[in-house]
């Protein structure tokens, strides 16, 4: 019987380290390759659309295998990680050259889709959320970190406010109990389930008093929030114990979410709006064109302001004077966005240094921005005023200066590069360097002088990792070799030899030169530690920036666009004259202009406007640029309009558009029912809704009930909420004879010799005609298709049993609405009707049935 091979030392070494994480997608470096096998080599070549190949492994006969390049790391991880894998980064920790047998291995990095450092996985203008989440009856805890940047936030609530957290901060990750169920809106979210341990009280109020230092959580105003608190502790368990990151000093505070203070808007509206990202892939969102910041810490900061809009009328006027200060200070703007441009991402920066992953390279960065900062604030000294708008940013010139004196103006990417630490910090690493200068000219001196010795001409010195320093004489020459040379290598044409002066010369340089990176190891991770104690001054600075940066973003944005000063009251009526809708407005061909539009509304007069005009006129657009410009006005921005005076929101509804849920088994029309029944479950007096076509979704009597009963529910409602409602069933002009607040308007058009010309202009008065087959004849619909539909429609119009607009509101308003089919006045369909009203459905035979309805296709004529 052969004897049974074991695996080999190198499959031995990955298994020992793929059993240390299960759960992660183990990349193994082997020599210059990143290397993955198994099921991780499978899954590795689908996502990367990659190689897969088969090794030998020992007494296994194959295992697959599938690589790339270390260098293509950064192109690759990220790929991996969008796809939600957990990927533990296993790395060479010896010089292969320098070992002999197998090199020693480790991972050195754990990266997870809501745990990372690193920049090519994450969007620098994105927060990277990892979220926790733990379920108590009808009630959730919720923590949220981004280990990037040192945020903590938490919250509590029941499943609409945890919906609406989800939506508003878009988590790359979820962490939950491991026999919790998985709430369906989180199906499409990567997500990791930890063991009970993790989610104990006990456990979380420890383990977050003994991270911040306190002795209880009082003074971050959580104390009483016990879910969210458990929510905490399991985020600890999971970076600590799971993902072995034990170094988040950069983590300082944690702050609670209070809903209340922001504007709610659900997803339903984040989407319908573009407000984050555009719903067509070439698309542009509301963010995109407003976005006008130079740092990745004001791009963060828009981003949020932007899903969490205010209704604290003071934030929003001091957002707002502040920028109107920017608007009068053109010169001061201009300077301190060139400073704004050198200043990175310091809360990333502030990450890696707490994490100790922070490059000499990174430091220079740092170095820079603490410079900029420093600039911008001599800016503002002579604007004392600027501090009713703005926190002073925090002195520090102190820490500057070591910077400024430690570390050289040139930085590698690597500490083991060397040449970090500059000249005159240590006497010691002077006087090594000193001994590795002088050491060239000492090697250029030994080597002519051996020269002239011998009178080897072509004789050389160099050096490798194996033999050192050596000597090397070509054959041609080697009778000239003095006695005192000592053999080490031949080579094919050529002998290799050593002395002793080359010998002492080697230990003394190689042990400078060792000597000089340790030294400079133990000097840059001295920096590193100091700045570690400014850790929170620099992420308030961050923080101030952040403002500052996004106060000249818009400042520069409302000059560019002729934006206006928005005026926000507590009052109930909202003003907008010339409006315009920011995103179309940046999308139209040159030369094109915007056709701005006036909207009014409020709970005495205006309650409700019933808009109409045919398809492509710009009722969609008129809604939308409504709640665009009341929600820039509550981040605090200007807004796209002649003037606009606006009585503060509190949630903004939209049902705009057709959104099927099919995957989930909803049609288009159960979609709308949803999201109206949403809105009408939670109305105020100060929001704001936007219904566009809504019960289109289903016949065309079903949707004029629907529709006719949704907007007299919202005009009876005690909070009487300010609607716009664009519609196509013109039956609804009908609803202002009967109820006072609601008011028709029209987008206006043109005829001509039977063509239409889009206005775009919101006119009083409502249209009675939908222009459906004028807009399918520019379309290009065939012109066979477009005469009978033409016909059709004159035939159905002419149908129509006549009775006044105030007649037809009494009975639909007096009486149940009852439609049917049947009740239009033709001749065809009463025959019909009465042919079926004939049948006894309980003694009719298939076959008569078949004949009976042959009989009725053959009554209207086909």
């Amino acid at each position: 019987m052969a004897k049974e091979k074991k695996e080999t030392p190198l499959m031995g070494q990955y298994n020992s380290i793929k059993a240390k994480y299960p759960d992660a997608l183990l990349l193994f470096r082997v020599g210059d390759f990143y290397e993955t096998f198994g099921q991780d080599a499978i899954k590795t070549s689908q996502i990367l659309g990659i190689v897969l190949t088969k090794r030998a492994n020992g007494k296994a006969s194959h295992i697959e295998l599938a690589g790339f390049p270390h260098h293509s790391l950064d192109s690759y991880l990220p790929k991996l990680v969008r796809a939600g894998m957990r990927v533990a980064i296993c790395d060479q920790l010896e010089d292969p050259k320098m070992v002999k047998g197998i090199v020693k291995r480790g991972v050195t990095e754990l990266v997870t889709p809501g745990v990372t450092f690193n920049d090519q996985v994450l969007d620098a203008k994105r927060n990277n959320f990892l979220l926790s989440l733990h379920q108590e009856k009808e009630k959730y805890g919720i923590a949220l970190v981004d280990i990037s940047t040192g945020e903590f936030l938490v919250s509590e609530g029941n499943q609409e406010k945890l919906i609406h957290l989800l939506q508003t901060f878009n988590p790359s990750e979820i962490i939950l109990q491991r026999n919790t169920k998985i709430p369906q809106h989180l199906n499409n979210t990567s997500n990791f389930k930890l063991e009970d341990w993790a989610f104990q009280y006990d456990y979380a109020y420890e383990k977050l008093t003994q991270h911040f230092r306190t002795n209880s959580l009082k003074g971050f105003g959580i104390e009483h929030q016990r879910l969210a608190i458990i929510a905490s502790g399991a985020i600890f368990a999971y970076l600590v114990e799971d993902t072995h990151h034990h170094l988040l000093n950069h983590i300082t505070k944690i702050q609670s979410i209070p809903q209340e203070d922001y504007l709610m808007m659900d997803g339903f509206t984040l989407r319908n709006l573009e407000i984050i990202s555009a719903n067509q892939q070439k698309g542009k969102s509301l963010l995109d064109i407003i976005d006008k910041t130079y740092t990745p810490m004001g791009g963060r900061l828009l981003r949020r302001r932007l899903i969490l809009p205010l209704k604290n009328l003071p934030e929003i006027n001091r957002r707002l004077s502040l920028i109107d200060f920017l608007n009068k200070q053109d010169l001061l703007k201009y300077n301190i966005s060139l400073q704004l441009k050198s200043i990175s991402d310091l809360d990333r920066l502030m990450g890696k240094l707490a994490a100790q992953k922070i490059t000499p390279k990174e430091l220079g960065y740092l170095r820079e921005s603490l410079e900029s900062i420093h600039r911008i604030k001599n800016l503002l000294n002579p604007y004392p005023n600027v501090l009713k708008y703005l926190d002073p940013l925090q002195d520090l010139s102190e820490i500057l200066k070591h910077l400024h004196h430690h570390l050289n103006e040139e930085l590698p990417v690597h500490l083991s590069k060397g040449n970090v630490i500059k000249a005159g910090v240590c006497e010691e690493l002077d006087q090594l360097r000193n001994l590795q200068f002088k050491g060239k000219h000492f090697l250029d001196e030994m080597r002519d002088r051996e020269i002239k010795r011998t009178g080897i001409t072509s004789l050389k010195i160099d050096f490798n990792n194996v033999f050192g320093y050596f000597i090397e004489v070509r054959n041609t020459h080697k009778d000239k070799v003095p006695e005192d040379w000592v053999r080490k290598q031949t080579l094919v044409n050529a002998e290799r030899y050593i002395t002793q002066e080359l010998k002492e010369y080697e230990n003394q340089i190689l042990g400078a030169e060792e000597k000089i990176l340790l030294l400079e190891a133990e000097l840059y991770r001295s920096s590193c530690n100091l700045l570690l104690q400014y850790i929170d001054l620099i992420q308030e600075n961050a923080t101030r920036i952040a403002e500052l940066d996004c106060a000249v973003g818009l400042s520069e944005l409302s000059l560019q666009e002729q934006y206006t000063k928005p005026i926000l009251n507590e009052n109930f009526a909202l003003n907008i004259s010339g409006g315009r809708h920011p995103i179309i407005e940046k999308s139209l061909n040159l030369g094109e202009k915007y056709i701005p539009n006036d909207i009014y509304l409020d709970q005495e007069s205006q309650q409700i406007i019933m808009v109409t005009g045919p398809n492509m006129a710009g009722k969609s657009a008129i809604l939308r640029q409504t709640a665009i410009i009341c929600l820039l006005a509550q981040i605090g921005s200007y807004v796209p309009a002649k003037h606009a005076e606006i009585g503060l929101l509190d949630k903004i509804f939209t049902r705009v558009g057709a959104s099927d849920n099919l995957s989930a088994g909803e049609s288009t029309f159960m979609v709308e029912m949803n999201e109206a029944a949403n809105i009408l479950n939670n109305i105020s007096d100060r929001s704001l809704i936007l219904l566009d076509e809504i019960g289109r979704g289903t016949s065309t009597y079903d949707g004029v009930s629907i529709a006719w009963s949704i907007a007299e529910y919202l005009h009876q409602h005690p909070t009487k909420p300010k609607t716009l409602f664009a519609t196509h069933y013109h039956e609804l002009n009908e609803m202002t004879l009967t109820f006072n607040r609601i008011k028709n308007f029209s987008v206006s058009i043109r005829e001509n010799k039977g063509n239409i010309i889009f206005l775009r202009k919101l006119i009083p008065g409502g249209s009675e005609h939908s222009f459906g087959i004028h807009v399918a004849k520019l379309a290009g619909m065939p012109s066979k298709v477009i005469r009978r539909a033409q016909e059709i429609l004159k035939t159905l119009e002419d149908s129509r049993s006549p009775s006044t607009p105030a007649e037809k509101t009494k009975r639909i308003t007096e009486e149940n609405l009852q439609l049917s089919f049947f009740q239009l006045d033709d001749p065809v369909l009463e025959n019909i009707r009465e042919e079926l009203n004939k049948i006894d459905i309980n003694t009719l035979t298939p076959i008569e049935a078949l004949m009976k309805l042959n009989a009725i296709k053959k009554m209207i004529g086909d």
